[in-house]
């Protein structure tokens, strides 16, 4: 059975003392810094937004343990064990005023993050976030990723559907095993509760830094409603609408979603 090939201590970054290789992309030579926290894409899809962010940036974007090609270790289970990865890798790389760029999954760990401490964070940028429920105990605030079909999915993630991989059993079967490897990292991290942290709302107050969540317009995984109302429980923070893009703006409007993050970073 054909497999992807994991990065190790020779070809990834390490991340914590505890030995945590993560396939990772650098980029640009700014004298700022923007940590990039992926969602569950591919990693090819953030190519075009990595590259133009990092005509502002010295860009960092790790592959979640679990994702593509970064191995998880045993004890890596939770949203809160990545908060506490990144965390570390800020403090022993003794970086400060970092811009956190958190993707859909990644804007949940960047909340997590911030949450816990802000002290070598600059600001946050949140795209499209998880990690938040708003309604009731019997309210979808998230279409259920694991249950929906994948043309389904496809039409409510990208509102132009060029940028869907589409028909699975006519894409590169190494696209196929990384969405699989994303699907099952999902799972594991997200499944129960599924995608989002009950008391995560509860602290919130905490973030101390100017943050911006930005929001597909078309987005028809989580409603820009929910991100405005999300936009509301963090100080100050300030809510950008992207239009004609879906749950994964930096896909499909890549320039604009990386104007925001320098705006941000003025």
């Amino acid at each position: 059975m054909q497999t992807l090939d994991l990065v190790d201590a020779g070809s990834g970054v390490e991340f914590g003392r505890h030995g945590v290789h993560l396939d990772t992309h650098r980029g640009g030579a700014g004298e700022r810094v923007a940590l990039v926290l992926p969602g569950a894409e591919r990693a090819v899809e953030d190519t075009a937004f990595l590259d133009a962010l990092a005509e502002e940036f010295t860009v960092v974007a790790p592959t979640h343990p679990g994702f593509g090609r970064s191995p998880r270790p045993d004890w890596c289970t939770s949203v809160d064990d990545l908060a506490y990865l990144y965390l570390e890798w800020l403090d022993r790389s003794a970086l400060t005023d970092v811009t956190v760029v958190g993707l859909q999954f990644g804007g949940w760990v960047a909340l997590e993050m911030a949450v816990r401490s802000c002290a070598r964070i600059g600001r946050l940028v949140l795209v499209d976030p998880l990690g938040i429920k708003l309604g009731g105990p019997r309210d979808r605030d998230v279409v259920d990723l694991f249950a929906t079909p994948h043309t389904e999915l496809d039409r409510l993630l990208y509102a132009d559907q060029r940028h869907a991989l589409g028909d699975l059993g006519a894409a590169p079967v190494e696209a196929v095993l990384e969405l699989a490897r994303n699907e099952e990292a999902l799972v594991t991290y997200g499944w129960e509760p599924f995608l989002h942290n009950p008391r995560l709302p509860d602290w919130t107050w905490r973030i101390s830094r100017p943050t911006t969540v930005v929001w597909g317009g078309r987005d028809g995984i989580v409603t820009p409603a929910h991100g405005r109302g999300l936009a509301e429980l963090i100080p100050g923070a300030r809510f950008e609408l992207v239009e004609d893009a879906g749950h994964r703006p930096q896909v499909e409007r890549p320039e604009d979603v990386a104007r925001l993050v320098a705006k941000s970073a003025v």
